[in-house]
């Protein structure tokens, strides 16, 4: 019996196997044809892959040119802000500080009004007065430095005019020729005294 496939002249068992539906040969792809397109496939990957990083990193550079911005603007905002309280702050000190002073000046000028004012009187209203001055720079924080005879002399509080005898221990005050002030526990004006000398 004779085989189907041998009686027609010319066909191969390989060229049937490779035939398409219609007869027509599928051609299969060679080894350096697959290698050439994993080439091309593996080279297009990572430039992708470094375009999206570089489109990542750009996102993040304006985020954080932002920032800067924003926190540049607080800073300065925050700088005005408290140069003007420091302004506010001077400005209402020197107003709170007339303000004490205002009721001394009536005074005095109530005092100078009186034509036939007696000794007595001048005196009765100088002294008030004084209490009044004294009162407004309590208020402002402004006190005296008194030191009593017998205090230890302070450099940082006191100015030694002189140095005296005295029955007293040395480099201790005798008296005080003027008083100093502090302003807010700051020397405005140091008090002047005589110191006792060393025996």
């Amino acid at each position: 019996m004779s085989d189907p496939s041998s009686s027609e002249p010319g066909s191969t068992p390989g060229h049937a196997a490779g035939s398409g539906q219609h007869g027509t040969p599928t051609p299969t792809p060679t080894p350096q044809a697959a290698e050439v397109s994993g080439e091309a496939s593996a080279s297009a990957d990572p430039l992708t892959q470094a375009q999206a990083d570089v489109a990542i990193l750009q996102a993040k550079v304006s985020e954080l040119q932002d920032q800067y911005i924003r926190g540049q603007a607080e800073v300065q905002n925050a700088r005005r802000r408290a140069d003007e309280e420091v302004s506010k702050a001077r400005k209402f000190a020197v107003e709170s500080f007339a303000d004490s002073m205002l009721p001394v000046v009536d005074s005095l000028e109530a005092g100078l009004a009186i034509q036939d004012a007696t000794p007595q009187q001048i005196r009765e209203g100088a002294e008030a007065t004084l209490r009044q001055l004294k009162s407004a720079l309590e208020r402002n924080k402004v006190l005296a430095i008194d030191p009593a005879a017998g205090t230890k002399f302070d450099p940082h509080q006191h100015q030694a005019i002189s140095v005296v005898p005295a029955e007293q221990e040395a480099n201790t005050i005798v008296s005080v020729l003027q008083k100093g002030y502090l302003i807010a526990d700051r020397v405005l004006r140091p008090a002047l005294v005589t110191v006792a000398a060393p025996k």
